[in-house]
Protein backbone atom coordinates (compact mmCIF):
# COMPACT_ATOMS: atom_id res chain seq x y z
CA UNK A 1 0.00 0.00 0.00
CA UNK A 2 1.53 3.43 -0.98
CA UNK A 3 1.77 6.62 1.51
CA UNK A 4 1.46 10.01 0.10
CA UNK A 5 3.84 12.66 1.55
CA UNK A 6 2.95 16.07 0.82
CA UNK A 7 6.12 18.58 2.33
CA UNK A 8 8.67 20.28 1.33
CA UNK A 9 11.82 19.33 -0.45
CA UNK A 10 14.94 21.23 0.38
CA UNK A 11 18.60 22.25 0.64
CA UNK A 12 19.63 22.25 4.62
CA UNK A 13 23.32 23.88 5.33
CA UNK A 14 23.59 22.78 9.43
CA UNK A 15 26.14 23.13 12.19
CA UNK A 16 26.33 21.24 15.10
CA UNK A 17 29.10 20.41 17.78
CA UNK A 18 30.35 17.49 15.30
CA UNK A 19 30.72 19.31 12.05
CA UNK A 20 29.09 21.37 9.00
CA UNK A 21 27.54 20.09 6.35
CA UNK A 22 26.39 22.09 3.42
CA UNK A 23 23.62 22.36 0.83
CA UNK A 24 22.16 18.91 1.57
CA UNK A 25 19.32 16.75 0.86
CA UNK A 26 16.58 18.08 3.46
CA UNK A 27 12.93 19.04 4.16
CA UNK A 28 9.72 17.14 5.58
CA UNK A 29 9.56 15.16 2.17
CA UNK A 30 12.73 13.55 2.03
CA UNK A 31 13.14 12.49 5.89
CA UNK A 32 9.67 11.10 5.43
CA UNK A 33 10.27 9.04 2.24
CA UNK A 34 13.60 7.75 3.23
CA UNK A 35 12.06 6.36 6.57
CA UNK A 36 8.96 4.97 4.61
CA UNK A 37 10.15 3.51 1.96
CA UNK A 38 12.06 0.99 3.90
CA UNK A 39 8.06 -0.31 4.37
CA UNK A 40 6.39 0.31 1.05
CA UNK A 41 6.28 2.55 -1.83
CA UNK A 42 6.01 6.21 -1.39
CA UNK A 43 4.59 9.26 -3.29
CA UNK A 44 5.76 12.49 -2.70
CA UNK A 45 4.21 15.25 -3.45
CA UNK A 46 6.50 18.72 -3.13
CA UNK A 47 8.51 21.66 -5.11
CA UNK A 48 11.77 22.30 -5.76
CA UNK A 49 13.61 25.43 -7.77
CA UNK A 50 15.48 24.91 -11.30
CA UNK A 51 18.36 24.85 -9.40
CA UNK A 52 17.61 22.09 -7.51
CA UNK A 53 20.60 18.69 -7.58
CA UNK A 54 17.92 16.00 -9.11
CA UNK A 55 20.62 13.05 -8.83
CA UNK A 56 20.15 13.62 -4.94
CA UNK A 57 16.70 11.87 -5.18
CA UNK A 58 17.95 8.45 -7.10
CA UNK A 59 18.12 7.17 -4.25
CA UNK A 60 14.64 7.13 -2.86
CA UNK A 61 13.61 6.44 -6.61
CA UNK A 62 15.80 3.23 -6.30
CA UNK A 63 13.59 2.50 -3.40
CA UNK A 64 10.38 2.66 -5.43
CA UNK A 65 9.77 6.39 -4.22
CA UNK A 66 7.68 8.11 -7.23
CA UNK A 67 8.05 11.52 -7.55
CA UNK A 68 5.35 12.28 -10.23
CA UNK A 69 4.08 14.89 -7.98
CA UNK A 70 7.37 17.03 -7.86
CA UNK A 71 6.79 19.91 -9.94
CA UNK A 72 10.21 21.97 -10.80
CA UNK A 73 9.43 25.58 -10.75
CA UNK A 74 11.87 28.11 -12.51
CA UNK A 75 13.84 29.95 -9.09
CA UNK A 76 15.78 29.07 -6.70
CA UNK A 77 15.15 26.01 -4.41
CA UNK A 78 13.72 26.20 -1.02
CA UNK A 79 17.04 26.20 1.70
CA UNK A 80 17.30 26.43 5.50
CA UNK A 81 20.32 26.69 7.54
CA UNK A 82 20.37 26.35 11.22
CA UNK A 83 23.18 26.17 14.45
CA UNK A 84 22.39 24.02 17.20
CA UNK A 85 24.37 24.64 20.33
CA UNK A 86 26.48 22.05 22.73
CA UNK A 87 23.79 19.86 24.13
CA UNK A 88 21.05 20.02 21.14
CA UNK A 89 18.86 22.10 24.10
CA UNK A 90 18.72 24.94 21.33
CA UNK A 91 18.44 25.35 17.90
CA UNK A 92 19.31 28.20 15.66
CA UNK A 93 18.06 29.18 12.23
CA UNK A 94 20.76 31.15 10.85
CA UNK A 95 18.49 31.45 7.28
CA UNK A 96 15.56 30.58 5.49
CA UNK A 97 15.22 31.17 1.45
CA UNK A 98 11.92 29.82 0.50
CA UNK A 99 12.36 30.84 -3.33
CA UNK A 100 9.51 28.66 -5.15
CA UNK A 101 8.15 27.05 -1.81
CA UNK A 102 6.79 30.40 -1.34
CA UNK A 103 4.20 29.76 -3.80
CA UNK A 104 3.61 26.10 -3.29
CA UNK A 105 0.22 24.65 -4.59
CA UNK A 106 0.12 21.43 -3.85
CA UNK A 107 -1.11 19.51 -7.18
CA UNK A 108 -1.86 15.94 -6.68
CA UNK A 109 -1.57 13.60 -9.94
CA UNK A 110 -4.76 11.56 -10.32
CA UNK A 111 -2.85 8.12 -10.22
CA UNK A 112 -2.53 9.20 -6.05
CA UNK A 113 -5.80 10.75 -5.23
CA UNK A 114 -6.29 6.81 -3.66
CA UNK A 115 -3.76 6.70 -1.67
CA UNK A 116 -5.01 5.09 1.08
CA UNK A 117 -2.23 6.59 3.81
CA UNK A 118 -1.59 10.73 3.30
CA UNK A 119 0.67 12.38 5.40
CA UNK A 120 0.19 16.46 5.41
CA UNK A 121 3.77 17.06 6.22
CA UNK A 122 4.52 20.86 7.75
CA UNK A 123 3.33 22.97 5.99
CA UNK A 124 0.09 26.15 5.71
CA UNK A 125 -2.94 24.02 7.25
CA UNK A 126 -4.71 25.71 4.10
CA UNK A 127 -2.72 23.92 1.99
CA UNK A 128 -2.89 20.59 4.30
CA UNK A 129 -6.58 21.26 3.66
CA UNK A 130 -6.26 21.66 -0.12
CA UNK A 131 -4.60 18.38 -0.35
CA UNK A 132 -7.40 16.49 1.28
CA UNK A 133 -9.58 18.08 -1.01
CA UNK A 134 -7.49 16.45 -3.67
CA UNK A 135 -7.52 13.19 -2.69
CA UNK A 136 -10.30 10.38 -2.09
CA UNK A 137 -11.23 8.46 0.91
CA UNK A 138 -8.05 7.65 2.26
CA UNK A 139 -8.14 5.11 5.52
CA UNK A 140 -5.93 7.31 7.68
CA UNK A 141 -4.89 10.87 7.76
CA UNK A 142 -1.59 11.64 9.78
CA UNK A 143 -0.80 15.64 10.21
CA UNK A 144 2.06 17.22 11.27
CA UNK A 145 2.72 21.29 12.57
CA UNK A 146 4.65 23.41 14.40
CA UNK A 147 4.08 26.26 16.82
CA UNK A 148 4.55 28.98 13.82
CA UNK A 149 1.70 27.70 12.50
CA UNK A 150 -0.13 27.06 16.42
CA UNK A 151 0.49 30.89 16.74
CA UNK A 152 -0.17 32.72 13.47
CA UNK A 153 -2.63 30.33 11.51
CA UNK A 154 -4.74 28.99 14.53
CA UNK A 155 -8.24 29.63 12.80
CA UNK A 156 -7.10 27.30 9.81
CA UNK A 157 -5.35 24.91 11.88
CA UNK A 158 -8.77 24.04 13.65
CA UNK A 159 -10.61 23.62 11.01
CA UNK A 160 -7.96 21.22 9.47
CA UNK A 161 -8.50 19.26 12.86
CA UNK A 162 -11.89 18.42 12.19
CA UNK A 163 -10.91 16.35 8.95
CA UNK A 164 -7.90 14.35 10.23
CA UNK A 165 -7.14 10.97 11.98
CA UNK A 166 -4.06 11.24 13.57
CA UNK A 167 -1.95 14.67 14.74
CA UNK A 168 1.59 14.87 15.73
CA UNK A 169 2.98 17.03 17.77
CA UNK A 170 5.72 17.72 20.42
CA UNK A 171 4.94 18.29 24.16
CA UNK A 172 6.13 21.88 23.22
CA UNK A 173 3.16 22.08 20.51
CA UNK A 174 0.21 20.43 22.04
CA UNK A 175 0.47 22.71 25.24
CA UNK A 176 0.58 26.02 23.09
CA UNK A 177 -2.24 24.60 20.94
CA UNK A 178 -4.36 23.47 23.80
CA UNK A 179 -3.24 25.80 26.09
CA UNK A 180 -2.63 22.49 28.59
CA UNK A 181 0.27 21.86 30.27
CA UNK A 182 -0.43 18.52 31.11
CA UNK A 183 0.26 16.11 27.75
CA UNK A 184 -2.63 13.34 28.84
CA UNK A 185 -5.18 16.36 29.42
CA UNK A 186 -3.58 18.48 26.07
CA UNK A 187 -4.24 15.44 23.82
CA UNK A 188 -7.24 15.09 25.22
CA UNK A 189 -8.41 18.07 24.80
CA UNK A 190 -7.24 18.12 20.71
CA UNK A 191 -9.19 14.87 20.60
CA UNK A 192 -12.39 16.98 21.38
CA UNK A 193 -11.54 19.02 18.40
CA UNK A 194 -11.64 15.82 15.73
CA UNK A 195 -8.35 13.73 15.39
CA UNK A 196 -9.00 10.54 17.19
CA UNK A 197 -5.17 9.61 18.04
CA UNK A 198 -2.66 12.52 19.05
CA UNK A 199 1.16 11.90 19.53
CA UNK A 200 3.01 13.65 21.54
CA UNK A 201 6.86 13.71 20.75
CA UNK A 202 8.97 14.44 23.87
CA UNK A 203 12.59 13.99 22.73
CA UNK A 204 14.73 11.88 25.00
CA UNK A 205 12.13 10.28 26.89
CA UNK A 206 9.92 8.65 23.81
CA UNK A 207 6.83 9.81 22.49
CA UNK A 208 3.16 8.87 23.92
CA UNK A 209 0.26 7.45 21.53
CA UNK A 210 -3.32 8.58 22.65
CA UNK A 211 -6.03 6.44 21.28
CA UNK A 212 -9.70 7.09 23.16
CA UNK A 213 -8.69 6.21 26.90
CA UNK A 214 -6.27 3.49 25.52
CA UNK A 215 -2.62 5.16 25.70
CA UNK A 216 1.13 4.15 24.92
CA UNK A 217 4.28 5.21 25.53
CA UNK A 218 7.71 3.96 23.58
CA UNK A 219 11.02 5.21 25.16
CA UNK A 220 13.33 7.21 22.86
CA UNK A 221 15.96 4.49 21.44
CA UNK A 222 19.24 4.97 23.05
CA UNK A 223 22.13 6.17 20.43
CA UNK A 224 25.55 6.12 21.28
CA UNK A 225 25.90 9.98 19.58
CA UNK A 226 23.56 12.57 18.38
CA UNK A 227 25.00 14.69 15.11
CA UNK A 228 22.15 15.84 13.75
CA UNK A 229 18.83 16.06 15.07
CA UNK A 230 17.43 18.04 11.63
CA UNK A 231 14.78 15.79 10.13
CA UNK A 232 13.92 13.21 13.04
CA UNK A 233 10.51 13.93 13.37
CA UNK A 234 9.67 14.14 9.80
CA UNK A 235 11.38 10.49 9.59
CA UNK A 236 9.38 9.64 13.29
CA UNK A 237 6.33 10.43 11.00
CA UNK A 238 7.80 7.89 8.04
CA UNK A 239 8.56 4.98 10.20
CA UNK A 240 5.03 5.33 11.80
CA UNK A 241 3.13 5.88 8.13
CA UNK A 242 5.16 3.32 6.30
CA UNK A 243 4.76 0.55 8.93
CA UNK A 244 1.20 1.18 8.75
CA UNK A 245 0.80 0.74 4.95
CA UNK A 246 2.21 -2.79 5.07
CA UNK A 247 0.48 -4.64 7.63
CA UNK A 248 -3.64 -5.35 7.40
CA UNK A 249 -4.24 -5.00 11.04
CA UNK A 250 -5.71 -1.49 12.46
CA UNK A 251 -5.73 -2.60 16.09
CA UNK A 252 -4.34 -0.89 19.27
CA UNK A 253 -1.53 -2.80 18.97
CA UNK A 254 -0.90 -2.15 15.11
CA UNK A 255 -0.42 1.47 16.26
CA UNK A 256 2.10 0.66 19.23
CA UNK A 257 4.25 -1.32 16.57
CA UNK A 258 3.97 1.64 14.22
CA UNK A 259 4.85 3.99 17.11
CA UNK A 260 8.02 1.57 17.99
CA UNK A 261 9.10 1.82 14.19
CA UNK A 262 8.81 5.62 14.07
CA UNK A 263 10.89 6.17 17.48
CA UNK A 264 13.06 3.96 15.43
CA UNK A 265 13.32 6.06 12.60
CA UNK A 266 13.63 8.78 14.22
CA UNK A 267 16.73 7.47 16.35
CA UNK A 268 18.24 6.27 12.51
CA UNK A 269 18.15 10.08 11.59
CA UNK A 270 19.95 11.21 14.38
CA UNK A 271 23.35 9.94 13.78
CA UNK A 272 24.59 11.76 11.01
CA UNK A 273 24.33 14.65 8.97
CA UNK A 274 21.17 15.33 6.98
CA UNK A 275 19.63 11.73 5.05
CA UNK A 276 23.43 9.79 5.12
CA UNK A 277 21.82 7.15 7.86
CA UNK A 278 18.68 6.81 6.33
CA UNK A 279 20.21 6.47 2.88
CA UNK A 280 22.50 3.43 3.42
CA UNK A 281 19.96 1.92 5.80
CA UNK A 282 18.79 -1.71 5.44
CA UNK A 283 15.49 -3.53 7.03
CA UNK A 284 17.32 -6.21 8.83
CA UNK A 285 18.79 -3.06 11.21
CA UNK A 286 15.27 -1.40 11.33
CA UNK A 287 14.22 -4.55 12.36
CA UNK A 288 16.73 -5.21 14.73
CA UNK A 289 16.65 -2.13 16.59
CA UNK A 290 12.56 -2.38 16.49
CA UNK A 291 13.04 -5.67 18.50
CA UNK A 292 14.58 -3.81 21.27
CA UNK A 293 13.18 -1.39 21.83
CA UNK A 294 9.78 -3.34 21.87
CA UNK A 295 11.35 -4.91 24.79
CA UNK A 296 11.93 -1.53 26.47
CA UNK A 297 8.13 -0.01 25.62
CA UNK A 298 5.95 0.51 28.69
CA UNK A 299 2.64 -0.40 27.81
CA UNK A 300 -0.20 2.09 29.05
CA UNK A 301 -3.68 0.46 27.72
CA UNK A 302 -6.93 0.78 28.83
CA UNK A 303 -8.88 -3.14 29.48
CA UNK A 304 -11.29 -2.27 26.52
CA UNK A 305 -8.12 -1.11 24.39
CA UNK A 306 -9.03 0.61 21.09
CA UNK A 307 -8.55 0.44 17.11
CA UNK A 308 -8.39 2.11 13.86
CA UNK A 309 -11.79 1.17 12.65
Amino acid sequence: MSTLIVGSIALDTVETPFGRAEEVLGGSASFFAAAASLYQPVQVVAVVGDDFPLAELDFLQERGVDFSGLQVARGESFRWGGTYNADFSARETTFTTLGVFADFSPAIPSSFRKARIVSLGNIHPILQGEVLDQVEKPELVVCDTMNYWIERERDALMSLLERIDVLMVNDTEVHQLSGIADPVRAARWVRERGPRRVIVKEGARGARLFDGEAAFRCPAFPVSRVVDPTGAGDAFAGGFAGYLAGVSRRSMDALREALVHASVMGSFAVESFALDRLRKLDVGEVAERARVLSEQAAFETSPKGASLA
